[in-house]
C-alpha cells in the first residue's frame, strides 16, 4: 500500500514538472500573457485589456525569457535570434531600457528616422502625417483598474460617475518603404501642452527605436530622455514581441472579476 502511495506521489510530481517545462517552453518560445495596467494607449487598448504579445514576430533576445533582467536572463543570447524588422506602427511590448519592466507602446520611429511633434502634429522625416477627425472617446470619470487610476479628461473638471471626454483622432503612418501599406490608428487628445506637443527632432540611432503612447497627453514615452527619467530610444534586442489581439478585458481591479469583463472586447484586433 505504501509503495503505491509513492509510487502515486512520484507520478504527481512527474506530471507537475512537464506541466511546468511546457508552460515555461511556450512561454519563452511563442506567446507571452500581458495585462494593461495604465492608460498610455487608450483608446487602442483600455486599462484591464489581457492580451498574448507574439514572442515569434521580432526572434529572440535575452529577454525574450521569463524573469529575466538587465543584469540576469535565462537565456544566454547575445542580439537577437531569428531577428526580423518590426513594422512602423506596431504595438510592442519591450523592456524599459533603465526601469526594468516591461512597457507597450506604439512604435513611430525606425533606424535612421527623424522625429518630431509640431503643435500636436507628428513628423516623420520632416513630413507631417495625415490626420482625420475621429469624434470623441468617453469613459465614465471613476477609479480604472487595480491602482485605481483616475481619467484625464478634455472636458475637466468632470465629478465622481460623469461623463470623461477625449478628442480623438485617426492618424496614417507610412511603411517602413514606399511599397509597405500605411497603417492608421486612432490617438487621443487631452490638452494642449507645449512639452509633449512640440519637441526637438530626434533622430532615432542605429539599432534603436523611437515609441510613443496613443493617449498622447498621457504617455511615458521616447519623447522624454532616459537621462531625464523617461524612455528614451529602445535597443533592438529590448523588444519582447508585438501584440496583436486582446484576448479579454476586465473593467474592474482584478482580471477575475468575470462580471467586469468588457463584452466587445473578447479577441479585438489591435490596429
Amino acid at each position: 500500500m505504501a509503495q503505491k502511495s509513492e509510487s502515486g506521489i512520484v507520478e504527481t510530481f512527474k506530471t507537475i514538472f512537464w506541466a511546468l517545462l511546457i508552460a515555461g517552453v511556450f512561454r519563452t518560445l511563442f506567446f507571452q500573457p500581458f495585462w494593461i495596467p495604465s492608460g498610455s494607449m487608450k483608446d487602442t487598448l483600455l486599462i484591464g485589456d489581457f492580451l498574448f504579445v507574439n514572442k515569434m514576430a521580432y526572434g529572440y533576445s535575452r529577454y525574450s525569457c521569463p524573469f529575466s533582467s538587465s543584469t540576469f536572463s535565462p537565456c544566454p543570447i547575445e542580439g537577437r535570434l531569428f531577428g526580423s524588422e518590426p513594422q512602423r506602427g506596431d504595438v510592442v511590448v519591450f523592456r524599459h531600457p533603465t526601469k526594468n519592466v516591461d512597457f507597450i507602446k506604439r512604435l513611430i520611429g525606425l533606424p535612421g528616422d527623424r522625429i518630431q511633434m509640431v503643435n500636436g502634429v507628428l513628423n516623420i522625416n520632416g513630413t507631417p502625417i495625415k490626420i482625420a477627425d475621429g469624434g470623441t472617446f468617453e469613459e465614465i470619470k471613476e477609479p480604472q483598474g487595480s491602482q485605481g487610476l483616475m481619467p484625464r479628461c478634455t472636458n475637466d473638471p468632470v465629478g465622481l460617475g460623469g461623463t470623461c471626454i477625449k478628442q480623438r483622432q485617426l492618424e496614417t503612418l507610412p511603411g517602413n518603404t514606399p511599397n509597405d501599406p500605411p497603417v492608421t490608428h486612432s490617438t487621443l487628445n487631452i490638452t494642449d501642452a507645449w512639452v509633449v506637443d512640440n519637441t526637438p527632432v530626434f533622430t532615432v540611432p542605429e539599432g534603436e527605436y523611437f515609441f510613443m503612447g496613443d493617449n498622447r497627453d498621457n504617455s511615458e514615452d521616447s519623447r522624454f530622455p532616459a537621462a531625464a527619467g523617461g524612455l528614451g530610444f529602445v535597443p533592438k534586442e529590448m523588444l519582447v514581441g508585438r501584440a496583436d489581439r486582446v484576448i479579454f478585458s476586465s473593467a474592474g481591479k482584478s482580471l477575475f472579476y468575470f462580471w467586469t469583463w468588457r463584452a466587445d472586447r473578447f479577441f479585438k484586433a489591435i490596429q
